[in-house]
């Protein structure tokens, strides 16, 4: 509420100063600010040094300095004529406030010097001072040092909020560029998951498929064959795809609802796939046409649950571009799964047409998928044509 009304207060600063001085001008013109004069014993000088006193305050802080330099001159008219001391002086007081509120260190380190010089050849021309009444001295003195440094404690405190607002500005860009930073990041990780899920067996089961359309004529039990494996991989696929979806929706329950075509009782607490599951990998490719050779070496032993879901994405993205790319007259692809002791590497290579293949750059997103789990975990890959033909696919996951 009250920074609403600060705020508020800060856009409309000329209405606000109007409305607080418009009172003192009616007082002033009813003669209570001429010192208890009447408004009959006004006299002209009262009301042009008072009018002139209160008028430039309407905008004090839009103009702090120029206001000071008004109200300023009008008090030394006001000396000038033999006016004495009256109420609407007091606006001499608020515009030394507000440059020292408003302006630079400096202007209000003069204001504050003239002010005082003025009050000074003030009391010098008094009658007063002949008796030695200087005790009004010190009691003007106390109340302009007052309000110069309650100026000055107040833009120190305006700057303090000013930077605090500042600052959460900051904050709050900060984090919404956070939130984006994490949501693209969280996109990306989705994408790579549905890519390497989905990718790998529709390409499985595109394979089949387009197998079981020729053989479907001359070798029928080979084209029921093909079928059975592409309603396998579907169902594979489906299970795995409905395993994502139900984590991002905070829970691994059934999307669907229950059971439907092709749902196997999938098991919402099942473990991520790791390089125990690479054997059903190669299977598939291999009931796809494409002979594969599986070999562990090194010591086997259980990994974080992260490397091991990376190997295993690895090595299945790197089986369907062989699948994809490799092309006719493939002979095999031999995949090896090393365990050292500090690393675990793993290769996948085919003897197929390597970049010649259509479509087989060398930068797809199943690569760049690859580079970004396995960096993730502090690894690297590569991945490039061989010499003697192919391609090949080398990671490397520390342990």
């Amino acid at each position: 509420m009250f920074g609403t009304a600060r705020n508020w207060s800060r856009r409309h600063e000329t209405l606000v100063d109007t409305v607080t001085v418009a009172p003192l001008l009616l007082l002033h013109a009813s003669g209570a600010l001429a010192g208890g004069l009447s408004a009959s014993a006004l006299s002209p000088a009262h009301l042009a040094v008072g009018f002139a006193l209160l008028l430039p305050l309407v905008v004090r802080r839009r103009f702090p300095v120029a206001v000071f330099a008004a109200v300023a001159a009008a008090a030394a008219v006001q000396m000038g004529l033999g006016v004495g001391l009256i109420l609407a002086d007091v606006a001499v007081l608020v515009a030394l406030y507000t440059v020292a509120a408003h302006a630079r260190t400096v202007w209000a380190t003069g204001a504050l010097g003239v002010v005082e010089a003025g009050l000074l050849l003030a009391l010098v021309r008094s009658p007063y001072t002949d008796r030695g009444d200087w005790d009004v001295l010190a009691l003007y003195t106390f109340l302009i040092l007052l309000c110069w440094v309650t100026g000055l404690y107040m833009k120190l405190r305006r700057r303090y909020v000013l930077g605090l607002e500042e600052r959460n500005r900051w904050l709050e860009r900060e984090r919404d560029a956070r939130a984006r930073a994490a949501a693209a990041e969280e996109r990306e990780r989705i994408a790579r998951e549905m890519h390497d899920v989905v990718a790998h067996n529709i390409s499985v089961m595109v394979v089949q498929a387009e197998g079981a359309t020729y053989a479907v004529e001359h070798d029928p039990g080979r084209a029921q064959g093909a079928m059975r494996t592409v309603a396998e991989t579907g169902r594979s696929a489906l299970s795995e795809v409905r395993g994502i979806l139900g984590a991002l929706r905070g829970s691994d329950d059934d999307p669907e609802g229950g059971e439907g075509p092709g749902h196997e009782g999938h098991d919402a607490y099942a473990p991520s796939p790791g390089i125990d599951s690479l054997d059903r990998v190669a299977e598939q490719v291999r009931a796809a046409g494409v002979p594969v050779d599986l070999t562990f070496t090194g010591e086997q032993r259980p990994l974080p649950a992260g490397v091991e879901l990376a190997a295993f994405r690895v090595v299945q993205e790197a089986l369907t571009n062989a699948l994809k790319h490799a092309g006719p007259g493939t002979s095999r692809v031999r995949v090896e799964v090393e365990y050292g002791a500090r690393a675990l590497t793993l290769r996948v290579r085919d003897d197929g047409r390597g970049l010649l293949a259509p479509g087989h750059d060398g930068r797809g997103q199943g690569l760049v998928g690859m580079r970004e789990r396995v960096s993730v975990h502090g690894g690297w890959l590569r991945a490039g044509p061989c010499s003697d033909g192919g391609f090949e696919v080398v990671a490397t996951l520390p342990v």
